[in-house]
């Protein structure tokens, strides 16, 4: 007999079929469970009660996300208001934190995540997590209220296809985003317009505030800082050892920063590059503060770490030509190229392939340029609204709209 064998994508296209069953059928049960206990009482059961409702739920899949959450946490204790946050990481920082109105905990990952969340009883779930009600996130229906908060300035059309279009409210962080997400809904007439809110950049704002209170590094020899985005398109995935063997010919001080997912989803890319270049340092800090301050210059492709080293360090950076392929993502939609695109040539300078030779004479003209500096300025006004008072605006909106639910 041969054996029975279920392809991964069948796999986890029943696994969310049982996730779903599995839903269903506990919310009929807790619905039958509220009917009797409104029928014995005499009509004075309180629905919110019985099902635990939370005004306010914050889910973090990863705790890299914890510079996006930290200030809102902040302003959530400062104002004394009970706050749950849940998360996919053991050991996300907000386990550990001390606060007096902040309950956090640990859910697990994957799918055991996604089964709580569906069966969630809340006012507000606030997330950085795109594609709620596409794959095994689904909307839980006694969520009132689903709450997008970016964790990059940069155009949300590079989110995977339909990645905001089930969710309420979008705090958008600058008019660039609000433009794309409107372009968006435009082309899907079936999706409802979303509430969009400009509140600032969290991550910005955190980063701008470490950046204030350290001391500016001048390095004896440049240190040039590569950090690509993951997927078919980016640098390392595209280039690989042909672009890290021209970086090693120039004899600057190189380190790697590799995209958090390509470390989860391109391990037969990563590994084989740690080894062919051990001489350069490869970084996987959590936080990307430390290893940006020692940078002096930027290589890139169409990672968000552009906006984060542009806006707040107001260093030059060089991005590489990737003919980024929008297939998978709703930039797809779109008829023209997305906004990080359109102002890459104010932020830096254009690598191509042919350059691979002479990039050294790139790098040091990318470092000698003065004409880059008023381009970082205009991005970082379209970008990066409400500077330094992002968290309080988010707080404010989360707390008037709850009133109204």
């Amino acid at each position: 007999m041969l054996p029975l064998y279920i392809d991964p994508g069948t796999g986890s296209m029943l696994l969310s079929l049982f996730i779903g069953i599995a839903t269903a059928a506990i919310f009929g049960l807790r619905a039958l469970f509220i009917k009797l206990q409104f029928i014995l009482s005499g009509g004075k059961t309180d629905k919110n009660a019985a099902f635990n409702n939370i005004p306010y739920v914050i889910f973090s899949d990863h705790k890299r996300y914890w510079n996006v959450f930290k200030p809102i946490c902040d302003e959530f204790e400062k104002r004394a208001v009970d706050l749950v946050y849940y998360t996919c990481s053991p050991d996300d920082p907000a386990l550990t934190a001390e606060y007096k109105h902040l309950t956090a905990e640990y859910i697990g990952e994957g799918n055991k995540a996604f089964a709580k969340l569906n069966m969630l009883s809340a006012d507000i779930l606030m997330a950085t997590t795109p594609n709620l009600d596409v794959y095994q996130w689904k909307r839980s229906k006694n969520v009132k209220w689903y709450v997008h908060i970016p964790h990059t300035v940069d155009d949300l059309a590079g989110y995977r296809m339909f990645g905001l279009d089930y969710y309420d409210a979008v705090l958008t962080s600058g008019t660039n985003q609000n433009d794309l997400i409107r372009k968006i809904e435009s082309l899907r007439p079936a999706i409802t317009a979303k509430e969009l809110v400009t509140v600032g950049s969290l991550p910005l704002d955190n980063l701008k505030v470490k950046y204030d209170a350290n001391d500016r590094i001048c390095n004896d020899k440049p240190v040039i800082l590569l950090g690509p985005s993951w997927g078919k398109s980016a640098i390392l995935s595209k280039y690989g050892e042909k672009f890290l063997t021209a970086l090693q010919k120039t004899g600057y001080k190189i380190i790697v920063r590799p995209h958090p997912q390509t470390i989860v989803s391109e391990k037969d890319i990563l590994e084989p590059l740690t080894q062919k270049f051990p001489d350069f340092e490869w970084n996987y800090d959590n936080d990307n503060f430390a290893v940006l301050n020692r940078a002096d210059l930027l290589i890139t492709d169409f990672s968000g770490i552009i906006f984060d080293y542009s806006c707040v360090f107001d260093k030059p950076l060089i991005y590489a030509d990737t003919d980024f392929d929008t297939l998978p993502y709703d930039a797809d939609w779109l008829s023209e190229p997305i906004w990080a695109f359109r102002v890459l040539p104010e932020l830096g300078i254009q690598l191509k392939e042919a350059d691979f030779n002479h990039i050294g004479d790139v790098i040091e003209n990318a470092l000698k340029s003065k004409n880059l500096q008023e381009g970082r300025q205009k991005v970082r006004n379209e970008c990066w609204a409400n500077q330094g008072n992002s968290a309080a605006a988010v707080v404010d909106y989360l707390m008037e709209k709850e009133k109204t639910l």
